[in-house]
């Protein structure tokens, strides 16, 4: 069952709120359960990229933290530039589970 939670909006918000509704043809509740499905999906993707650059998680946990495949966080940080850091523990390990699979 949802959870039913009250906010008090701002004008502006409030006003924003009812033109993205009238404009996608949208209940205002629809709108702000999918602005802020939206708005969380982007703060775990910033969370998760800020902690593998900063080296505090590792690529699987930041992909976990942004559910997103381990390929889709490689992918995603691509696109925003941001290299990934493959040290050659990790590139040992990953030749050993390569290996150990083909058995």
């Amino acid at each position: 069952m949802a959870e039913v939670i009250t906010a008090r909006l701002t004008d502006e918000i409030d006003a924003d709120l009812g033109l993205i509704a009238k404009t996608e043809k949208l209940d205002r509740s629809t709108v702000l359960r999918r602005l802020l499905s939206e708005s969380i999906a982007n703060w775990r993707i910033d969370r998760a990229v800020k902690g593998y650059q900063e080296g505090r998680i590792s690529a699987e946990q930041a992909a976990g933290l942004a559910r997103l495949s381990l390929w889709g966080f490689f992918d995603m940080l691509k696109t925003r530039k941001i290299p990934v850091s493959y040290d050659a523990e990790e590139l040992e390990r990953d030749l050993r589970t390569i290996s150990w699979k083909k058995r």
